[in-house]
């Protein structure tokens, strides 16, 4: 009989575990946040994939998610007991701050140097605002996220299509 009681307290605090989250942010709209960010994450990916380049699709996704992954627990954890009001400070630039802080790095380390060129530059920035796209995401401003992602999109097709025509190889 103890191990049934047992089993049931570890349940029991199992489910109270997740009660109580998505207590600032609701599911529904934490989960259109995040998908959003994996999709125009993906539609700038998938150029750079398209390109043969080292960081594509999946890497792109991956950042833009984990960047809006990152503001909607910021949102979540403003909501939790750390203290008194007045010694709570959440500072939103601080968190974008380090994230773009660990974007640059992963950015860094695809672009190099071979032969006096520099490569992947374009793909580094690619990551960058694939980081940028996540944070307007994970912040409600997916509208503007759509927008970026459009323009990059524009910028990354056709001026490559402009520079081979102006400069063909």
């Amino acid at each position: 009989m103890e191990t049934d009681s047992g089993s049931s307290i570890i349940w029991e605090t199992i489910l109270g575990e997740l009660d109580g989250t998505f207590s600032v942010v609701p599911p529904e709209i934490s989960a259109i946040r995040l998908l959003a960010a994996v999709l125009f994450g993906g539609i700038v990916g998938f150029e750079r994939e398209a390109q043969g380049k080292p960081a594509g699709l999946r890497t792109h996704m991956l950042v833009s998610m984990a960047a809006a992954l990152f503001i909607v627990v910021s949102q979540q954890l403003s909501a939790l007991p750390f203290g008194t009001s007045e010694a709570v400070q959440i500072d939103p630039l601080r968190l974008i701050e380090a994230v773009t802080a660990g974007v640059a790095f992963l950015a860094a380390g695809i672009i190099f140097s071979s032969g006096g060129k520099v490569h992947n530059i374009t793909t580094g920035a690619s990551l960058w605002l694939a980081g940028a796209v996540g944070l307007a995401c994970g912040s409600g401003q997916v509208p503007l996220a759509a927008l970026a992602t459009g323009i990059v999109v524009i910028v990354l097709f056709a001026l490559r299509h402009l520079d081979r025509w102006i400069a063909p190889k």
